[in-house]
């Protein structure tokens, strides 16, 4: 079980120069990077948002998941929870930080 509070402190150590918010969701965190949310902090770990091949490519690192909240849920397609060793990793934790906020955007739906 992990501390979102504590998750927080690990991505904005790792991150520290990125403008970064950080909003509660759900008992967990929502970080966000430009009004976009690009990861989840919870008792399940720290998640972030990928799109292929970024997302296959940390699910091979030892200690990836696909992040689910509860057993009866299905895994998510897109966020990945990162290692427990690459929360002490700052410099590897920030290069998946920056792909998880570089990550492609879905266009604006126009409003009515």
């Amino acid at each position: 079980m992990h501390d979102p509070k504590q998750l927080q402190a690990v991505m904005q150590s790792a991150a520290a120069d990125l403008e970064l918010a950080f909003r509660p969701m759900f008992g967990g965190i929502m970080a966000y990077a430009a009004g976009r949310a690009f990861a989840s902090l919870s008792d399940m770990g720290l998640a972030l948002k990928l799109a292929e091949p970024h997302r296959t490519e940390l699910l091979a690192v030892e200690g990836a998941v696909a992040l689910r909240y509860a057993v009866d849920q299905p895994l998510s397609k897109t966020y990945v929870v990162v290692p427990q060793a690459m929360l002490s990793a700052s410099d590897l934790l920030r290069s998946w930080i920056e792909r998880s906020i570089a990550g492609p955007h879905k266009p604006s739906r126009p409003r009515r």
